[in-house]
């Protein structure tokens, strides 16, 4: 049974980009990727940030084991969300990319994104109640160790 706060997130591709390039063992992201696999929230995804994700860590040289490894566990234990083309709409002009982050969140009843992505800044911390914090803002919300 799921508590009424447990919280589902859509992770942008560069906290899967941070997680996988840092050297340090105590990284925020590398942490969420791994309270994710304990089942301490829900991670969304769909399709096209699947592809995206592959796409990115290919081209900063991760590892392909590493990278099949990410994938395969998004598509066991993750929650594939469908999303029309129709369901992305242009909410961010200069990073239409995002928008498939949005759409996908929106479609997934998301309770946050995470981000490092500054286009995200014009939504000024929230949209149609969807949370979108960094990856630490984050960690201290799944932790329960803020405020």
């Amino acid at each position: 049974m799921i508590e009424s706060a447990h919280k589902r997130a859509v992770f942008d591709i560069n906290v899967f980009l941070a997680a996988h390039i840092t050297r340090n063992p105590k990284s925020p992201t590398a942490e969420l990727l791994q309270r994710w696999r304990n089942k301490e929230f829900d991670l969304l995804y769909c399709d096209a940030l699947l592809n995206e994700i592959e796409e990115k860590l290919m081209e900063k040289s991760i590892s392909q084991s590493i990278i099949n490894r990410l994938i395969t566990e998004l598509q066991l234990f993750a929650i594939r969300i469908e999303i029309a083309l129709t369901d992305v709409v242009p909410i961010i002009v200069d990073g239409p990319d995002d928008d498939i982050i949005i759409a996908c969140a929106l479609a997934g009843n998301a309770t946050h994104i995470v981000t490092y992505d500054s286009h995200f800044n014009i939504l000024g911390g929230i949209y149609n109640e969807i949370k979108i914090v960094d990856g630490l803002k984050f960690l201290y919300e799944v932790r329960k160790d803020y405020e």
